[in-house]
């Protein structure tokens, strides 16, 4: 039964509430989830954890996941599909990728086993809600965040939301709000207003100074300033560096000609779908087979007369191994892609300034009305050469497992850091994941304000290629042996990577990717011997959702 309740607190209406028993206790078992009606006024998920109930929102803030199919912890609750955790008892979001909590509830267990849980009815509605934040107080002491991306995002919100009440500066090279960049190669129509990830009135409200369209030119780590690109000088108490990378140009004749493009940036979105018009009559040439460029590939296909993907491996995507490459090459031909397999442009043709061929190192030249270079990136970190913030010979930035550099009170994050990764026996390195990111600005945020925090989390990468998810988990830099579990033919898989006998990722097109990185968190280990034996045996070991 459920009833419904509102009051007047300082002439001000206060959020409606739902107060219903949703279930007995005899419907959910230990370490089990399972979701409710509550009422006619929405649902919620419980979870039943130590023999405790809690209640929570039922789906992921970050892309609406179901997350009663995900992964259950300990004593938080893993998004099947990318893998953010949120805390069971309050709902805090404590890995990424998202910025926004869920909801928790108020329950209550009667004295004939009823679960009866209360919540509000706006709670209800929207599925996620924004953590409290501190109020600014305290103008001489600043924090300094140099980057406009995922990690710079995160860290000013984990900033206000652990308590700085100094004033925080987010130095943002592009002219936009941060924005959800994973977007940029999978949507041709991307709206600023629609992907950034927060609107110009929540970093008001929160007093987090927006400096955009500027760069960080110098850094003078003794005066604690660092010099902006429009003669403009910050000083800071704590600085975070998340300036990221930048795509890397081929060096060939022609690079420079109009619609040679690059894909980072929601301009350069903008610049492809300019190029492409509306009738499907543009000849695409890509240059290299990474993520970029398959996930590019697939959203020019429906626009292009043809897609033609130039790489000089013999496969795209190689680090997933022979197998698994091979049948997404395979993929990309049955939708009508043209692979142009270890071969290389060798110079690029135009006339009147545009490109219309791309010249192969074979001699053969291909119609192409536009190119996409998508062969690596380099990183942000020139401005750093002659202060003594170490860099390493890549360019990326040495952090402890604080993200502290070098440098005391000066911590870096997100593309450029080269820090210990807890998948990986804490060894140290450079991983340029969305998910990656922003719990790289969520850890530095709380180690800027002193409250000692270790890097602890199993990377998670995503990508849509041609309407297959793939989901990848853990860290391997050279797996030495690839062990697949199901059809791959049918794109219906999980396979697993194995180093000197050990599962160190996993790779899969459901669900298992969470599952195992839930299992990896809590530091379990997993042997090709037992993948081998019984490959679904470990998931026994992580709880699960169950659905009525």
């Amino acid at each position: 039964m459920a009833s419904s309740q509102s009051a007047d607190m300082d002439g001000k209406s206060q959020d409606e509430y739902v107060e219903s028993v949703v279930c007995n206790i005899s419907a959910i078992g230990e370490n089990e989830m399972k979701v409710f009606d509550i009422g006619t006024d929405g649902k919620v998920l419980l979870a039943k954890q130590n023999g405790k109930v809690f209640a929570t929102g039922t789906l992921c803030s970050h892309y609406k996941a179901p997350l009663v199919t995900g992964a259950l912890g300990n004593g938080k609750v893993r998004c099947p599909w990318h893998g953010a955790c949120f805390n069971l008892a309050t709902g805090d979001i404590e890995d990424f990728p998202g910025l926004d909590s869920i909801p928790s509830y108020e329950v209550k267990i009667l004295g004939d086993g009823g679960i009866k849980v209360k919540a509000k009815k706006s709670d209800l509605k929207e599925n996620k809600r924004v953590k409290g934040m501190c109020k600014l107080k305290n103008k001489t002491k600043n924090y300094v965040i140099i980057g406009g991306g995922a990690a710079a995002a995160k860290c000013v919100e984990t900033l206000r939301q652990e308590g700085c009440d100094g004033q925080i500066i987010m130095i943002c090279k592009e002219p936009y709000n941060p924005y959800d960049r994973i977007k940029v190669t999978k949507v041709l129509d991307a709206d600023i207003s629609k992907i950034q990830l927060r609107g110009d009135n929540f970093y008001k409200d929160n007093n987090i100074e927006l400096k955009k369209g500027v760069l960080a030119t110098k850094l003078d780590p003794i005066q604690k300033q660092v010099h902006l690109s429009n003669g403009e000088i910050v000083k800071f108490e704590k600085l975070f560096i998340a300036t990221g990378s930048q795509p890397r140009k081929l060096q060939i004749e022609g690079v420079d000609l109009t619609n040679v493009l690059t894909m980072r940036t929601i301009d350069d979105v903008r610049n492809l779908s300019n190029c492409l018009g509306n009738n499907k009559d543009k000849h695409v040439v890509i240059c290299g087979s990474s993520f970029v460029a398959m996930e590019t590939a697939a959203t020019c296909l429906p626009k292009a007369k043809s897609v033609t993907v130039v790489m000089r491996t013999p496969l795209p995507l190689q680090v997933f191994g022979e197998a698994i490459s091979g049948r997404i090459a395979e993929l990309f031909k049955e939708k009508g892609v043209i692979l142009e397999a270890n071969m290389s442009v060798g110079k690029l043709e135009g006339s009147g300034g545009i490109v219309r061929h791309a010249v192969l190192t074979d001699g053969r030249r291909l119609p192409a009305d536009v190119v996409i270079l998508a062969v690596g990136s380099t990183y942000n970190t020139e401005f750093l050469q002659g202060t003594n913030v170490s860099v390493n010979s890549s360019g990326a930035v040495p952090t402890d497992e604080y993200l502290e550099t070098s440098l005391k009170h000066i911590f870096a994050g997100g593309d450029i850091a080269f820090a210990p990764v807890f998948a990986n026996n804490n060894q140290r390195a450079a991983i340029g994941h969305w998910q990656l990111a922003l719990y790289h600005g969520h850890i530095a945020a709380k180690n800027m304000l002193g409250k000692k925090t270790e890097l602890h989390t199993v990377p998670f990468f995503w990508t849509n290629l041609l309407g297959t998810a793939f989901r990848y988990t853990g860290y391997t830099e050279q797996a030495d042996d690839v062990v697949i579990d199901g059809d791959l033919k049918a794109l219906q898989f999980t396979a697993y990577f194995c180093q000197e006998g050990v599962v160190k990722a996993v790779l899969s097109t459901n669900n298992t990717t969470a599952a195992f990185a839930e299992y990896l968190s809590v530091g379990n280990r997993l042997t090709k011997q037992e993948i081998q034996a019984d490959p679904k045996k470990w998931l026994g070991q992580v709880p699960k959702g169950k659905i009525k």
